[in-house]
């Protein structure tokens, strides 16, 4: 498995209902995707930051969803190109 990091700025003007919404219309798309196993959102106020951490079955899937065209778009939603980290994920535990 592979864990992705992807985070972003989020532009001056779009505040935390304005974000959470354009989550909330991404997410119909990220629970069909049958590679992907998990994905948390990120939201940092003060920093004026957001993102996602994705748990894939490969790298390659990851690469697959965050394509060119992910990256246009993630852009102008939100104001900034997304910067993406990859990390080897040995091991998942769930507390829940």
């Amino acid at each position: 498995m592979i864990t992705e990091i992807v985070t972003f700025e989020i532009a001056e003007g779009l505040g935390r209902a304005e974000v959470l919404a354009l989550y909330e219309k991404t997410m119909p798309a990220w629970r069909a995707n049958p590679d992907l196993i998990r994905k948390t959102y990120l939201y940092d106020p003060e920093g004026r930051r957001g993102g996602g951490v994705y748990l894939w079955k490969d790298i390659e899937a990851a690469r697959r969803a965050h394509d060119a065209a992910w990256c246009d778009r993630a852009e102008a939603m939100y104001g900034s190109r997304p910067q993406f980290a990859y990390y080897e994920t040995p091991f998942v535990i769930e507390n829940g």
